[in-house]
């Protein structure tokens, strides 16, 4: 093979590629990054056996052929280069030649036909969804995904609900609930769970936000297609949390605050919590002020805000981190937060409209 590419724009492509590489496997071909010659065009591919991620630039072909580059390796050298183009040439001993300007590499690559094949889906649904609409609605909701470690994995994706004309995302991790609402231009309904760290690389991608990114959704897996890449990935198994009945149809309590100003004083209080926010933040709510404060090992600390309350006062324990998360994401001038006492959970919402929904389970207070 023998091929000169833009340096640009390999150097993009390879980088975006690079994080969908596995970084520990006893695979040695799945750390690489495959390219193949087709009609006047290489096209790259990365796959880690869950996630594939495919892109197609232009090249002049000087003679066809394949072969798979270390992508660590590969990435790093681009970088460093500083030519306009990068010529690449490859031997029956899979040897790769890489020059740009006066730079030269002889690195040694891997058998194509080593590579496993990426998936696709022959026949499945299609939706489409302006790329800023889908990374929007993901940032605010895919912190409240569960970790992989010691969760039901159906609990590690989103749920992408879409009904009547609107798309609903959904995360929940057990201890909270992210609900994200958006009116979208689409018929179709259905329901399907995607990996929350395949969304998340997703969304990397995106540069254009004005773009449209394009849904194919079979029986076993979703590919995305944005900005030249291809991307596929496993739907996952099982049915998502009955979500729905969790939520309170009526709260004993609530009050309007000032997002921004809550998110500093929460910020404030949290800054002695040094063991992983499992100590809760006290909030002693009051009909005219709300008292925050917190105790641990480092110290105390303790924050009066004038807060009005509607209903009879009390007092609850938060985790702060999942607080500001919610309060982060929820990107309006004002919320209004609901309760049901202090051992229920706590919604929050925006003070105009439902288009965001975060529910928080109160946490135990000595």
């Amino acid at each position: 093979m023998i091929i000169s590419v833009e340096r640009t724009k390999l150097c993009e492509t390879v980088g975006n590629l690079s994080r969908v590489v596995s970084s520990k496997t006893t695979v040695p071909v799945l750390e690489g990054i495959l390219i193949c010659t087709e009609n006047g065009q290489i096209s790259l591919s990365a796959y880690n056996l869950e996630n594939g991620l495919t892109k197609k630039i232009d090249a002049t072909i000087e003679e066809a052929g394949q072969i798979v580059i270390s992508a660590k390796v590969f990435n790093s050298i681009l970088h460093s280069l500083k030519g306009d183009f990068v010529r690449i040439k490859t031997d029956d001993r899979l040897m790769c030649h890489i020059e740009s300007d006066t730079a030269v590499f002889d690195i040694m690559g891997m058998a194509a036909v080593d590579f496993p094949e990426i998936p696709t889906i022959a026949d499945g649904k299609r939706i489409s969804i302006t790329a800023g609409i889908l990374k929007e609605m993901v940032r605010e909701t895919i912190f409240a995904v569960a970790p992989t470690e010691g969760t039901r994995p159906i609990l590690t994706g989103l749920d992408f609900e879409i009904e009547e004309g609107s798309l609903k995302i959904v995360a929940i991790d057990g201890y909270r609930l992210a609900i994200r609402k958006e009116k979208v231009n689409l018929n179709e309904n259905m329901q399907f769970v995607v990996s929350g760290r395949a969304v998340a690389e997703i969304v990397k991608i995106i540069s254009d936000e004005d773009a449209d990114i394009n849904m194919t959704i079979g029986r076993r897996h979703i590919c995305f297609l944005v900005e030249g890449y291809t991307f596929i990935a496993p739907l996952l198994d099982g049915d998502f949390i009955d979500y729905k009945r969790t939520i309170p149809a009526a709260f004993s309590q609530t009050m309007v605050v000032d997002t921004r100003d809550l998110i500093e004083v929460i910020e404030r209080i949290s800054l002695i919590i040094n063991d992983n926010f499992t100590t809760p933040v006290r909030c002693i709510i009051g009909e005219e002020e709300t008292v925050f404060s917190c105790a641990t090992s480092v110290g105390r600390a303790t924050e009066k805000a004038a807060i009005k309350l509607e209903g009879a006062p009390f007092e609850i324990g938060l985790n702060s981190k999942y607080l500001l998360e919610a309060l982060r994401a929820c990107d309006y001038e004002k919320v209004k937060i609901s309760f049901n006492g202090g051992s229920a959970a706590v919604v929050i919402t925006p003070e105009v409209d439902d288009t965001c929904t975060y529910m928080i389970m109160p946490m135990r207070l000595k």
